[in-house]
C-alpha cells in the first residue's frame, strides 16, 4: 500500500472538521493525476471518529451530491459520516471509465495495472481519511446503486477488502460473473485476476440488494447487449443470476460462500429508496416497514 498523499490528507482534515455538507477535490497524483474525483460529503452533527462511515457510489448520472443527500436522514439518525466519491463524465467518461473501472488502456487496449483502475481509488481515499484522523478504520461501509452497484461489485472482485466493514451493491444493470469462463467485464478472465481473488470474493459477506419492482426491460439505460441479456431480462433477474452463479461456483470449488441476496419489496430502480433500505438493514438490522417502503416507492432515481 502506498503512503497517502499529504495534500489530500490536509484537505480532508480541514474540510471535514465541521458538520454539514462539503465537496472536496481528491487527486490521485501517482495513478490518475489528470482525473480528479470530487468527494461529496456530509458529517452529521453527532459524528465523531469511531462512528460508522459510509462510502456511497452514485449511478450513471454521476450525481454523487444527490446520493450523499439520499443518506443524510440515516446520517443524522445514526451519527454517520457520508463520503460520495464522484467520478465525473469529464474526467472519467462513459461506461468504460466508471462502471468498468478504467481497466483497459485507451492507447493499446491492454489491461492497466490493477492499482491504476478506478476501483482502486476508493481504497486510497479511505487511506487518506484514516490518515487525516477523521475516520476509524474499522467501520467503513460501501454502498453503490445502479452503475454504482456495478462499480462496487467489480471493486470487490478485484481489490482489497480490508477497508470495508460491510458492502452492498444494489440494482446493478448487469454483473461481472464470478468465473474465469468469460473475459472481463462479463467474467473475471483476461485482466490478471486469479483464483485467490475469486475465493476472497466468495468469502466476503457481501449483501446484494435487489428491488423486486426493478423489472423494466425497456429502460434505455439497462444494458442490453448479448452478454447482459444472458443474465436475465431485467435488473431483478440479473441479481438472482449473479447470486446463483456465485453460489454454484463456490460449491464447485469447495470454498466458503458468504453472500446474501436481499430483496427489497415494492421498490424499483430508485437510488433514494434503496439507500434508505440499506441504511435500515445495516444500522437497525431490519428492512423499513411496509409503510416506510410504500412512502419511498415509485421515485425512480438512477
Amino acid at each position: 500500500m502506498n503512503s497517502p498523499d499529504n495534500s489530500n490528507i490536509y484537505r480532508m482534515e480541514r474540510e471535514l472538521a465541521h458538520s454539514g455538507r462539503n465537496a472536496i477535490v481528491y487527486i490521485d497524483e501517482e495513478h490518475n493525476a489528470d482525473r480528479p474525483v470530487t468527494l461529496h460529503t456530509y458529517r452529521s452533527g453527532a459524528y465523531t471518529p469511531g462512528q460508522p462511515v459510509v462510502i456511497v457510489q452514485h449511478g450513471m448520472l454521476r450525481n454523487g451530491d444527490e446520493y450523499r443527500d439520499f443518506w443524510i436522514p440515516a446520517a443524522d439518525k445514526h451519527k454517520l459520516l457520508i463520503i460520495a466519491p464522484t467520478f465525473s463524465d469529464e474526467a472519467w467518461p462513459d461506461v468504460e471509465h466508471y462502471n468498468n473501472g478504467s481497466v483497459f488502456s485507451s492507447t493499446d487496449g491492454k489491461p492497466r495495472a490493477g492499482d491504476s483502475w478506478a476501483y482502486a481509488t476508493v481504497g486510497r481515499i479511505v487511506d487518506c481519511l484514516r490518515a487525516s484522523g477523521v475516520v476509524d478504520h474499522n467501520k467503513v461501509y460501501l454502498f453503490g446503486h445502479s452503475a454504482g452497484g456495478q462499480f462496487v461489485h467489480r471493486l470487490m472482485s478485484s481489490q482489497s477488502h480490508e477497508p470495508f466493514h460491510a458492502v452492498a451493491p444494489a440494482n446493478a444493470g448487469w454483473y461481472t460473473l464470478p468465473t474465469f469462463a468469460h473475459d472481463f467485464p462479463e467474467g473475471m478472465d483476461g485482466i490478471g485476476l486469479n483464483q485467490q481473488n475469486l475465493q476472497r470474493l466468495f468469502a466476503y459477506p457481501m449483501m446484494i440488494l435487489a428491488g423486486d419492482q426493478d423489472v423494466a426491460t425497456d429502460d434505455p439505460n439497462l444494458p442490453s447487449d448479448a452478454a447482459a441479456l444472458r443474465q436475465g431480462p431485467h435488473r431483478y433477474a440479473r441479481a438472482h443470476h449473479y447470486f446463483e452463479t456465485g453460489k454454484r461456483e463456490a460449491e464447485r470449488l469447495g470454498v466458503p460462500f458468504n453472500w446474501t441476496l436481499q430483496t427489497v419489496p415494492g421498490i424499483g430502480h430508485d437510488g433514494r429508496a434503496m439507500s434508505a433500505a440499506c441504511a435500515s438493514l445495516w444500522f437497525e438490522n431490519r428492512l423499513p416497514s411496509d409503510k416506510e417502503l410504500d412512502a419511498l416507492a415509485g421515485q425512480h432515481v438512477a
